[in-house]
């Protein structure tokens, strides 16, 4: 039998490849978000943020601490209820926080998909400074 654990996993994965063409196509900085274990991102948005690969920045545990700044917490956790419970997309200004400790500006487009009976949010960054 399937844990939630590794169901999250598989969806997570055939989210990403179905997603891979927007992802390795875009110009913008993107990332896929189920929870804080199973999410996805492009090369762009790992750049971004100072991470060597989209691999390691999808190791890092969770997203709210290690990579939103304080100031724009509530931001983004307003946002991501919208998106999750209202279906309602949001363009929003948010403070990142860099692998490193630096910050970055950007505006980020959080929009709720839905997928093999989960709803996600995909996340189009783009740096404002």
């Amino acid at each position: 039998m399937q844990t939630s654990e590794e169901h999250h996993e598989e969806f997570v994965k055939g989210l990403y490849d179905q997603m891979k063409p927007i992802l390795d196509k875009s110009e913008q900085s993107m990332f896929i978000y189920l929870d804080d274990n199973h999410k996805g991102c492009n090369e762009k948005f790992a750049t971004l943020l100072g991470f060597k690969s989209k691999e390691d920045w999808a190791q890092i545990m969770g997203f709210l601490e290690p990579h939103v700044a304080e100031k724009s917490r509530n931001t983004l956790m307003t946002a991501y209820w919208d998106a999750m419970n209202k279906m309602k997309a949001s363009t929003i200004q948010l403070t990142l926080t860099e692998k490193g400790g630096g910050t970055v500006e950007t505006t980020m487009i959080l929009v709720p998909m839905f997928f093999q009976g989960h709803v996600f949010s995909v996340q189009f960054v783009t740096k404002t400074q």
